[in-house]
């Protein structure tokens, strides 16, 4: 065998991109996130200490705290019920910059990857609505309401009197 082949073997092995990657069963955690009385296991994969999640619904947003946070790839898989987008446009932050990222999608969740740099501390995905949402339900019985009780009102009804 030739020495060439221990000089050009290190080069080709060191110097290749990794094609695909896709985290492992192994490395896979998962936070715990509480919203009123339902509970949602959130697995991702990142480089980094998650420090807190929470979903922002006036912003319509899921924000994820980072520390210690190394240059990797983060995997995060969402329920749709959590959050969800319309055409699966979402918008993706990272310390305020929106970044690209890849996402599948199946009946239940979608799945996100994208790239979070050294030192980052805040991710924000974006969607067109988050859990809580206030129903619509409510707020039509809300203003059924509050009509009857203005008719009733307006007609001076001799068994109701405000």
């Amino acid at each position: 065998m030739s020495y060439w082949a221990f000089l050009i073997l290190p080069l080709l092995i060191f110097t290749t991109p990794i094609l695909a990657q896709t985290p492992s069963d192994e490395s896979t955690l998962e936070y715990v996130l509480e919203i009123d009385e339902h509970t949602y296991s959130i697995s991702y994969v990142v480089n980094a200490d998650i420090i807190a999640m929470e979903i922002d619904p006036e912003s319509r947003s899921l924000l994820v705290g980072l520390d210690k946070t190394y240059d990797s790839q983060f995997f995060i898989d969402l329920e749709h019920e959590l959050i969800n987008a319309q055409n699966n446009e979402f918008v993706i932050l990272v310390d305020g910059e929106e970044v690209d990222y890849k996402m599948t999608s199946d009946s239940d969740s979608s799945t996100f990857e994208f790239f979070v740099p050294i030192g980052s501390e805040e991710v924000e995905i974006i969607g067109t609505n988050v859990i809580p949402e206030f129903p619509v339900g409510a707020i039509f019985g809300f203003v059924v309401m509050i009509s009857f009780i203005m008719i009733f009102a307006k007609a001076k009804a001799p068994f109701f009197k405000l």
